[in-house]
């Protein structure tokens, strides 16, 4: 998914590759699902095969707390899979929003 760089501080993409590179040293991190996950930036990931892109991840969802200890480095199984639950409630979200402004449902108050 896109991300959008509105949402991010403008210091984001330093505050994101020292979190991936300089403190992880290019390794994921390990998530809450995959704890001793250790795929490389740019190498086939052992489990999966598909190229580990590394990202930076909020603990908490929220953009704007940077807080090192709220943010981890992962790779792309370790951070879908955190926020599998955060994204289906976005699409949800979505899809409600949409069947609103289109008319094809009424708003709750």
């Amino acid at each position: 998914m896109p991300m959008d760089h509105r949402c991010y501080p403008k210091n984001w993409k330093a505050i994101s590759e020292y979190v991936r590179f300089f403190r992880a040293g290019g390794l994921c991190e390990g998530s809450p699902e995959y704890p001793d996950c250790t795929a490389q930036h740019g190498k086939p990931h052992p489990v999966t095969g598909s190229k580990v892109i590394l990202t930076t991840a909020h603990l908490d969802h929220d953009t704007d707390n940077n807080r090192l200890s709220n943010l981890r480095a992962w790779c792309n199984r370790c951070h879908l899979t955190y926020d599998t639950e955060h994204h289906a409630a976005n699409a949800a979200a979505t899809r409600r929003r949409k069947r609103i402004e289109a008319g094809q449902l009424e708003i709750e108050f």
